[in-house]
């Protein structure tokens, strides 16, 4: 899917009552916007649903990313590095 094919904002974790779980991490995901197609399959592997995915690009919500870099191996642009924390 291309950036202007019109994606409309994808978001699995509900916006209310969730509970911030990203403060153990090691490493964290970051987007590589040249190399990301919008594809979504970062957003689908996720299973803390930390990645939203939208017109303006694909963004890591830190604060429920675990850092267990599925989104990373799984995308095949490989439009998304894993960073050492500190």
């Amino acid at each position: 899917m291309s950036r202007s094919a019109g994606v409309e904002k994808i978001l699995a974790r509900p916006t209310v009552g969730a509970v911030l779980s990203g403060g153990w991490r090691a490493e964290r995901p970051v987007v590589d916007a040249s190399k990301c197609k919008l594809c979504g399959v970062c957003w689908l592997f996720c299973p803390d649903a930390a990645v939203e995915v939208s017109e303006a690009g694909v963004v890591i919500d830190y604060d429920f990313c675990k850092g267990c870099g599925i989104c990373a191996r799984e995308c095949p642009f490989k439009a998304i590095t894993m960073v050492s924390e500190r």
